[in-house]
């Protein structure tokens, strides 16, 4: 079979401020202690494609693994052979198994949205404290968090490898995305950030000729 790639698409809303980390190498005093990650062209927020990445295949490990993992080699079949791993191939097993799938960046789509109701700044300045147990002193700090209400592109590219898995392995994407939506994004979610649902999803042949059909009846399940 002629490999196919297939393009899933869609949209992350934010439903609360979102903190995922850029560089701090140099913070002047009263200036944000805690940045988010920007692309440097248009100086706007940008959710990388690690950050989700690393999220989905760390709840997928929580839910779908009978046993702890000590290493992400370890994970559950269905988790490995969509995020890969540095050996578990071939016939001694030693050799590197490719991730089936690719994720994009996601840079945020609804500027003018945004502009349009009444905002003046994509982020938001959130201070905090945190406090010494032992002699109370507060340590304030100021972190920068992407607003409530904005929305990105959501990419990523999906190599069908083996048509007889396609089903499950769209299946185990969806349970990610399901999670996540019951967790967090980035950093500090036990405080209330990160909270993001995703919006129509679809999927497009890009590459060979897999019906994607099949995937879209998924998808929309």
């Amino acid at each position: 079979m002629m490999l196919s790639k297939v393009q899933l698409t869609g949209t992350i809303k934010l439903d609360s401020g979102l903190h995922i980390g850029g560089s701090d190498t140099f913070a002047a005093i009263g200036a944000v202690d805690l940045s988010v990650v920007k692309d440097p062209l248009a100086n706007l927020p940008v959710l990388p494609g690690t950050s989700l990445k690393g999220k989905l295949r760390s709840l997928l490990a929580k839910a779908y693994n009978e046993d702890i993992a000590k290493t992400p080699n370890d994970d559950d079949e269905r988790i490995v052979r969509l995020f890969g791993a540095t050996n578990g191939g071939g016939e001694d097993g030693d050799l590197p198994i490719q991730a089936r799938l690719i994720f994009r960046d996601s840079l945020l789509m609804n500027t003018a949205e945004l502009i349009d109701s009444g905002v003046d700044s994509f982020t938001e300045v959130k201070s905090e404290n945190t406090i010494n147990r032992i002699t109370a002193v507060a340590n304030p700090r100021k972190i920068e968090r992407v607003i409530r209400g904005s929305e990105f592109h959501f990419e990523i590219i999906y190599d069908v490898d083996n048509p007889n898995e396609v089903v499950e392995d769209i299946q185990t994407i969806k349970d990610g995305l399901k999670l996540l939506e019951f967790d967090y994004l980035g950093g500090s979610g036990s405080r209330g950030y990160g909270k993001v649902h995703f919006e129509d999803l679809k999927a497009e042949t890009v590459f060979g000729d897999f019906d994607a059909s099949e995937i879209n009846e998924v998808l929309g399940e």
